[in-house]
C-alpha cells in the first residue's frame, strides 16, 4: 500500500515555539523586578559555576509560564537554545538546582523574603481600595512530605494533606499573601496572624472589604477588623445556638422565585456586642443546584432548604451583602487557575519550608503573569494563563545574525503583526500607575 509521507530533513538551526516569550524577556526588565531581586539577601552559590539566585528565580518562573507544573517539568528550558539567548542565560537550572536552591529557605529566610517581595510589588501599584477575599484550600500528597497529615479532604479521605491559606486582591486577580500550613490544621488555624502580615504586605493601601470562608467566623477576628474600622462579610458557621436563633428571628422576604433573605442581630457567646447578621434560604426543588446548610435535619419543614449566613459591618441592603459575597466565588478561581495552569499544588519537596518556599515563588510569577495581563494585553476578559500561552508565547521563532547583532525571526501571519507591534509598545510604554482593572 503507497503512503503519500512527507519527506523529512534534520538541521542545526537553532529554533524555539516560544519566540513570543520575547514579550516577557522586556516585560521584567520594564517592572524593575530583577533590580529588587538584586539586592535581596538570597542564596548564592558556593561554586563559580553554581547558578545565581537571580537566573534560578527568573528561570523557574519563566518554566512555569510556558506550563511546567512539577519541578522535573523545568527542563523544557534546558534544550531551547533559543531561549536561553533571549533571556541572556548561558546555561539553565536542572531540576535538583531548582530543588537545592528552595531547600535553603528556612521559616526566617521565607518569610522575610516574600513579605519583602510582596511589599515591593504591590507598592508600585497606584491602584488603591482593594477587596480582599481570603480562603484556604486542601492539596492532596502522597508521600511522607513534612507538614502533610491526614485532615479534612473532600476529594482524598484518609489522604494525607496540605492545608494552605491564601490571601487574593479580588479587583486586580492577584494573590496578597500565601501560607502552607499541615494538612491537619483546622480551618480557624492561625488566621489572625495571617490576615496582620496580609494587611502589613498591603500596608499604604485602603482595604475597602474583607470577604471571608467559615474558618475567618471568629470573635477576634471581628474584633480585629472593628479596630481597623474594616468592612467585612464573613460567612457563618451553622452552631446550634445560631440555628435556633434564626428559626425564631428572621423574617424572610422573598428574593426570587424559591428565594428568602432575612436579617437580625445577634451576640455569640463570647461577643461583647450584637452584630448584624444576614440569612439566605433557597428551596432546593425550585432551585435544584442551591448550596448551603440543613438547619434542623430531622425536621420535615426544614428539609427542603438550604441555609447560607453571613456577619457583616455593611451598611447595605440584606440582598445587596448577600450579591457582594457571592462574587466571593471568583477565588476559587483564582484558585483553580493557580492549580491547573501554573502547577501551584504540585512543587512539594519534602521539607515543608523549602516547599512553602517553591509555592510563594509560583504565587509571584501568577502576580506578574496577572500585571501582563492588565498592561499589556489590556484585554476585556481575564485570560488565563493557557490562553495567553497560546497567543502570545507559542510563536516558532528563530536567531539570525545581522553584522554582530542578534535577530528574532517571528512565524507571525501577517493579519496578527499589527496586534503583535502593539503588545511590543505597550510593553515600552510599561508603567505600573497604569494597571488598572478597569
Amino acid at each position: 500500500m503507497n503512503q503519500d509521507w512527507i519527506n523529512f530533513e534534520y538541521s542545526n538551526k537553532q529554533v524555539t515555539p516560544f519566540g513570543g516569550m520575547l514579550l516577557v524577556k522586556r516585560f521584567l526588565d520594564r517592572t524593575g523586578i530583577k533590580d529588587f531581586l538584586a539586592k535581596q539577601l538570597l542564596p548564592e552559590p558556593k561554586s563559580n559555576a553554581g547558578y545565581s539566585s537571580l537566573q534560578i528565580i527568573e528561570a523557574f518562573w519563566v518554566s512555569v509560564w510556558l506550563g511546567a507544573n512539577r519541578f522535573a517539568h523545568t527542563a523544557v528550558l534546558r534544550y531551547d537554545r533559543v531561549l536561553q539567548k533571549i533571556f541572556g542565560w548561558k546555561r539553565c537550572p536542572s531540576d535538583n538546582t531548582y530543588a537545592r536552591f528552595f531547600r535553603k529557605f528556612d521559616y526566617e529566610m521565607s518569610s522575610n523574603f516574600f513579605f519583602e517581595m510582596g511589599q515591593w510589588f504591590f507598592n508600585q501599584l497606584n491602584f488603591d481600595h482593594f477587596t480582599l477575599d481570603v480562603d484556604s484550600s486542601v492539596w492532596t500528597r502522597y508521600g511522607s512530605q513534612q507538614g502533610s497529615a491526614r485532615g479534612y479532604n473532600p476529594k482524598k479521605k484518609g489522604r494525607n494533606s496540605h492545608h494552605p491559606l491564601m490571601a487574593f486582591v479580588a479587583d486586580m486577580k492577584m494573590v496578597a499573601n500565601f501560607w502552607l500550613r499541615p494538612g491537619n490544621s483546622s480551618s480557624a488555624n492561625n488566621v489572625l496572624n495571617f490576615l496582620q502580615e496580609t494587611f502589613s504586605i498591603l500596608s499604604g493601601k485602603t482595604i475597602g472589604l474583607l470577604r471571608a470562608d467559615g474558618g475567618f467566623y471568629q470573635r477576634n477576628i471581628m474584633e480585629w477588623l472593628e479596630g481597623r474600622r474594616i468592612k467585612y462579610i464573613i460567612a457563618v458557621k451553622m452552631y446550634p445556638v445560631l440555628k435556633i436563633a434564626i428559626r425564631e428571628q428572621v423574617k424572610w422576604i422573598e428574593h426570587d422565585q424559591g428565594i428568602w433573605i432575612g436579617e437580625f442581630n445577634y451576640r455569640g457567646g463570647e461577643w461583647e456586642k450584637d452584630r448584624r447578621i444576614v440569612v439566605v434560604k433557597q428551596h432546593v426543588d425550585i432551585r435544584p443546584k442551591a448550596s448551603g446548610k440543613l438547619l434542623f435535619k430531622d425536621e420535615d419543614v426544614y428539609r427542603n432548604y438550604r441555609y447560607h449566613a453571613f456577619v457583616t459591618n455593611l451598611d447595605l441592603s440584606a440582598d445587596l451583602v448577600w450579591a457582594l459575597y457571592k462574587k466571593r466565588a471568583d477565588a476559587e478561581n483564582r484558585i483553580k487557575e493557580l492549580e491547573y495552569d501554573f502547577g501551584s499544588d504540585n512543587f512539594c519537596l519534602n521539607d515543608f519550608y523549602a516547599t512553602e518556599a517553591a509555592i510563594r515563588m509560583v504565587m509571584m510569577a501568577y502576580n506578574l503573569m496577572s500585571l501582563f495581563r492588565l498592561t499589556i494585553l489590556q484585554t476585556k476578559v481575564a485570560q488565563r494563563l493557557t490562553t495567553i500561552r497560546l497567543k502570545c508565547f507559542s510563536i516558532g521563532s528563530w536567531l539570525v545574525k545581522n553584522g554582530r547583532k542578534d535577530i528574532l525571526k517571528m512565524s507571525v501571519a501577517m493579519k496578527n503583526r499589527a496586534w503583535m507591534d502593539g503588545l511590543f509598545l505597550n510593553v515600552s510604554n510599561f508603567n505600573w500607575n497604569k494597571a488598572s482593572p478597569y
